[in-house]
């Protein structure tokens, strides 16, 4: 079973852009105890993803999380850059994950990976504006508004190392959701910039995420697995988070 370590309310309540009818989603990073990933099953039980239900919870183990977060998947990584407000759970070893957010960062993954999300959702709303009569406009509009999130947040990371949550202005997007629920198209020319500033501006980033301490990170985690409800244990997987709001 996956022991959280890290876990936060992403989406759109995250940044700013829920409505009355949002889901509250969150998202999680915890480990297995090591012992049980290095028994002769561990390559087919282990490392894995575990969603459930009231409440709407992705949980992540530990390999895995670093996998996904190293190739700057947009919706993993969030995770180590939401607004304090924003945790419900944070152990030390989650906290420390977080001091070394920008270890996992590199220039080539997060173009690839943010502008390739909004690529993939750009096609979408021009498929859906050949069939706009059979599209709800409030699915139109609430996908434009997360292509251009996307192109937001991935521009900004790209030029500045920082990724940022909670947006400004959360007006405009939906009114940018709202245009594009009439035109899809337009939102060329948010793709035409976010494509422009991919390859003509400077980036903040190194060439390659920093392996190594991710790695170092990720054999502490193993160490205070290995035999659970220890002190070590104890000490580094309580919520620190509940301890901060309670001073």
């Amino acid at each position: 079973m996956i022991k959280e370590l890290l876990v936060g309310i992403v989406g759109s309540t995250a940044y700013g852009l829920n409505t009355p009818n949002s889901d509250i989603d969150q998202l999680g990073m915890g480990a297995e105890a090591t012992r049980d990933l290095v028994g002769l099953d561990a390559l087919e039980k282990n490392f894995q993803s575990v969603c459930t239900k009231d409440p709407d919870l992705t949980m992540h183990e530990a390999t895995k999380y670093c996998k996904l977060a190293l190739a700057c998947n947009p919706t993993v990584s969030e995770l180590m850059w939401l607004p304090e407000e924003c945790y419900t759970y944070k152990s030390i070893l989650g906290a420390d994950l977080i001091d070394i957010r920008n270890e996992f960062l590199s220039a080539k993954r997060v173009k690839d990976a943010y502008l390739g999300y909004a690529t993939q959702q750009f096609r979408r709303l021009q498929e859906r504006g050949k069939f706009a009569s059979d599209i709800p406009e409030t699915r139109t509009a609430k996908d434009a508004r997360h292509l251009m999130r996307l192109v937001k947040q991935g521009t900004e990371l790209y030029t500045t190392g920082y990724l940022r949550i909670k947006l400004i202005n959360p007006q405009q997007y939906f009114d940018f959701g709202e245009k594009c629920a009439e035109d899809p198209d337009a939102a060329i020319e948010l793709m035409s910039k976010a494509e422009d500033t991919f390859r003509d501006r400077p980036t903040a980033l190194p060439p390659e995420p920093n392996r190594a301490v991710v790695e170092d990170w990720l054999r502490t985690v193993r160490e205070v697995f290995w035999v659970p409800d220890t002190g070590l244990y104890s000490i580094y997987t309580r919520n620190i988070r509940k301890e901060a709001y309670e001073v």
